[in-house]
């Protein structure tokens, strides 16, 4: 099959999908040069695992994918709007701008509370213990603006989420032909029917955080027992709803050695993607900067990716480590983030408010423009975290 990724009078670029494997295909006239220019992004697209082809022979089944509205697509991602669809149209645009030097916030993360069941020591969330949580009109109000701005992925965060009373009425507030919603989740409280509410107000694809494939460690980075139990039990609801699924792993000294054992879980568990971030020093794990990886754990998170990537059984993987190795940092250039009390962060780890979504209808657009406007989110570095010479610049601005 072949899917529509970008086209314009002069250049034409596609996916094609073989062997469970995508592959970019350029043509057109012009195709050698606009294809040289934006190659980096399509990079990212080319020998590639994907979730789902739909459409044409032997193609997956289209019920747990937006039953028609998807037909002909390729869901490359749970990140990522399908393939061809507006919102996948918009977020393309976005990433050509982005070549050219101008960069939209692309994916938007918005902590709608603070509240929540779970302790994790190394929440980005600091311990502020304030209860704070957006309106449902303030939700919606970010939701407009981080639209308007460009955004294609609205993703819900928290704290948890699923304590948000009216989750589901902001769910469906997201312009599906503007941009995808998804959600962050610990899987507390993501019982048959709360996945099956979740699915019918429109959610994209839900995240269900796994700090350690052994229950015990788990439920020791999460600061109370139980719920790693809730989580497993979530994701099957989850799946069980038609909603895409990633089992969401932030790598850190702790549970750095046990990837395998994170693979056979994502296996068992039956998961479409296993998204690897590596941890940050920020909120409560702020002044843990000896606590990230080591070089020797980098290596052997890059061999485990390049195996699983062969291995037919293995989810699709989404490495956030190497994404920022190739790309840089993503804070101030694609990603955007909006905390319980409103301030809008070049994303959830950068403590740093450039505005508030409250003060008006224009917020994130001059909050986006204070953070383009700082040479610090354009050098293409790795984690603005884990630099020295932006925390000590910056450290007096941390919230």
């Amino acid at each position: 099959m072949k899917y529509l990724i970008y086209k314009n009078p002069v250049f034409r670029a596609d996916i094609e999908t073989e062997g469970g494997f995508t592959k970019v295909v350029a043509s057109g006239i012009l195709s050698s040069v606009l294809g040289q220019t934006a190659s980096k992004e399509m990079s990212f697209f080319d020998n590639q695992k994907y979730i789902a082809a739909l459409g044409g022979e032997n193609a997956a089944p289209l019920n747990h994918f937006g039953g028609r509205q998807y037909e002909n697509a390729l869901i490359f991602s749970t990140w990522m709007p399908p393939i061809p669809s507006l919102a996948f149209k918009r977020m393309v645009r976005g990433r050509m701008g982005a070549a050219f030097g101008k960069y939209r916030p692309e994916q938007v993360t918005i902590s709608i509370t603070e509240e929540c069941p779970n302790r994790c020591l190394h929440c980005a969330l600091p311990n502020k213990n304030n209860h704070s949580k957006l309106t449902a009109d303030a939700v919606k109000d970010a939701i407009d603006q981080a639209i308007n701005a460009g955004a294609t992925n609205i993703i819900f965060d928290g704290g948890e989420p699923l304590g948000y009373d009216g989750l589901e009425e902001l769910i469906s507030y997201v312009d599906p032909k503007k941009a995808i919603a998804c959600m962050f989740t610990s899987g507390a409280g993501l019982t048959e029917e709360k996945a099956a509410a979740l699915k019918k107000a429109g959610l994209y694809s839900i995240s269900v955080s796994i700090d350690s494939p052994y229950e015990e460690k788990h439920d020791e980075m999460r600061g109370v027992s139980g719920i790693f139990k809730k989580a497993i039990n979530g994701i099957s609801n989850a799946l069980k709803a038609g909603l895409l699924v990633n089992m969401y792993i932030v790598l850190a000294p702790h549970n750095a050695d046990d990837l395998d054992a994170v693979k056979r879980l994502a296996i068992v568990a039956g998961v479409h993607e296993l998204s690897f971030y590596e941890i940050v020093p920020t909120g409560r794990w702020l002044d843990r900067r000896d606590g990230v990886l080591t070089a020797e754990q980098h290596k052997k998170f890059e061999e485990f990716v390049e195996n699983c990537n062969q291995d037919p059984t293995c989810p699709k993987i989404f490495s956030g480590p190497l994404v920022i190795n190739e790309f840089g940092c993503m804070a101030g250039r694609q990603w955007l983030h909006i905390t319980p009390e409103g301030n809008i962060l070049p994303c959830s780890c950068v403590p740093i408010p450039y505005g508030n979504i409250q003060s008006g209808s224009g917020a994130v657009s001059e909050a986006w423009k204070k953070i383009r406007a700082d040479p610090a989110y354009s050098k293409g570095k790795g984690c603005l975290m884990r630099d020295s010479e932006f925390r000590e610049k910056y450290e007096n601005s941390f919230q």
